[in-house]
């Protein structure tokens, strides 16, 4: 039972937030625009390369330092979990797990009880009693997000995966005192989980939201992965593969018991800021790869429709959604930067207003993300934030908000694939990739252009001119480049 009534802690937020600072309204979607952000009156795209997820509930984790190590890298966007799930050591056959406390450093938003027996250390959790301790640290993180101009995902709930995650989750019976009732921990994120579970997720949603009204770097997204517990199988990515259904050639698409959950999970959110100074945005993770997202597949309050692993199409198959398309996580392809890097720019050059990759230099002991030597399924570290620095900084160079996909600039770009955003007739922005072409035709209107190549990867200006153009086709020189280039055309007196 929460400690104080619902007015009473309604009151204390509103002391708070008039005491400490005046209330900034949080990001939202742009609304000129919404496949992008706005933030502090400006049109934003939120580009990082993130720890995993467990920066607030492992105790071990020295978040001052990730923070000013993300912006330091010009990282303006990390990913948390919110304490409902946790992992044990190895896990994905990760070595050095932020989301995998050592034994007794979990903190939970419950309180542990008098009881020992907790599987990861310490005693049982007592699920009708929040942890003070818990808010504190959430909200300090979120507050020090803020002064480093970096926005948070806070992830209420998670898919449990695996036998090994079910034995440490606090719903288990076996770590709370209440014993709650699970039949099948694969049912816990759906309307078939029974009355006692969903009471107290709603309970804890409508907590979390109070406590962090206030906070306008953040939005929530209500489930991680929720096709991995409760699935069906959708189309193969690749038809010629033989090994169909599997996960890697799959898009596996959410069940409908579990996504009329998550539509509960949102309303307890919009019901619970009704009466609160802020609205905040809602996210929905909804499929791995590419989904050509049905009205049925989310809630009508959702603004961010988030993939992982996600290929270019998950943007332009939704691109009359009206809300941000986000790519919150990639991995499990090496450690090889370049795989992260290209991702980045295919997704966000095609209309994607959200980009994170798991970087697993982030890790108890190197805070600061400067550690190249880790055993993980993905990649990471300083040459790749360096790298995405140079996306955002490219992406932001123009008015963002005028910025759409753009199909008709380049009308022939011998051996490169071309993604292209612009606002026809103001400026251009180009990304290339494939063996470099001497020549690249494209589509500008009447008058003087000024145009800058980019290397994505050294960041490095490659070229620079000024071409009149004066016919439907005008002819681009290309600079030598390995695979990559990106190309910035601004008009010009």
């Amino acid at each position: 039972m929460d400690r104080y009534p619902r007015l009473f802690q309604w009151f204390m937020i509103t002391a708070v937030t008039t005491a400490v600072t005046s209330i900034a309204e949080p990001i939202k979607l742009h609304p000129e625009n919404p496949r992008w952000f706005e933030w502090q009156g400006e049109a934003t795209a939120l580009i990082t390369s993130a720890e995993h997820y467990g920066a607030v509930i492992n105790l071990d984790f020295d978040y001052h330092t990730y923070l000013a190590a993300l912006e330091r890298d010009g990282m303006n966007y990390t990913r948390i979990f919110a304490g409902t799930y946790v992992e044990p050591a190895g896990a994905f056959n990760i070595e050095q797990n932020t989301l995998a406390p050592a034994e007794g450093r979990f903190l939970a938003p419950w309180a542990r009880s008098d009881e020992p027996g907790y599987a990861g250390g310490g005693n049982k959790f007592d699920l009708d009693q929040f942890n003070p301790a818990y808010f504190e640290r959430l909200n300090d993180f979120i507050a020090t997000a803020a002064k480093h101009n970096v926005i948070v995902e806070l992830t209420f709930f998670s898919s449990t995966y695996r036998d090994a995650q079910w034995a440490m989750h606090p719903f288990n019976p076996a770590n709370n005192i209440q014993s709650i009732d699970v039949p099948d921990w694969k049912k816990l994120p759906t309307t078939a989980n029974g009355p006692e579970v969903m009471a107290i997720q709603e309970k804890l949603v409508r907590r979390v939201v109070r406590e962090l009204n206030a906070h306008d770097n953040l939005f929530y997204e209500i489930q991680n992965e929720p096709w991995s517990d409760n699935h069906t199988f959708g189309a193969d990515i690749n038809p010629m593969v033989p090994e169909r259904n599997k996960w890697f050639n799959t898009t596996e698409m959410t069940t409908a018991e579990a996504i009329a959950w998550q539509r509960r999970i949102t309303g307890f959110i919009t019901d619970e800021e009704k009466d609160l100074p802020q609205t905040h945005l809602i996210a929905q993770n909804v499929a791995n790869f590419r989904l050509p997202v049905h009205p049925d597949d989310i809630a009508p309050e959702i603004s961010i429709i988030n993939f992982h692993y996600a290929y270019p199409e998950a943007v332009s198959w939704n691109r009359g959604q009206n809300r941000v398309i986000g790519y919150d996580e990639s991995g499990f392809m090496g450690s090889e930067g370049i795989t992260y890097r290209r991702q980045a720019w295919n997704f966000v050059m095609s209309g994607g207003g959200l980009f994170n990759n798991l970087d697993y230099s982030f890790f108890v002991g190197s805070e600061d993300g400067k550690t190249t030597d880790y055993q993980a399924p993905g990649g990471g570290g300083p040459a790749l934030r360096q790298q995405l620095r140079t996306l955002s900084e490219f992406l932001h160079s123009v008015d963002l908000a005028t910025l759409h996909p753009d199909n008709d600039l380049v009308q022939a770009s011998p051996g490169l694939v071309a993604r292209v955003l612009s606002a026809p007739g103001a400026h251009y922005l180009v990304y290339l990739e494939g063996r470099t072409a001497e020549q690249i035709h494209v589509n500008l209107p009447e008058g003087n252009w000024r145009v800058q190549w980019i290397d994505p990867v050294s960041s490095s200006p490659l070229s620079q001119y000024v071409i009149k153009a004066t016919t439907p086709v005008t002819t681009l020189h290309s600079p030598d480049f390995e695979s990559e280039a990106a190309v910035r055309i601004v008009r010009s007196p």
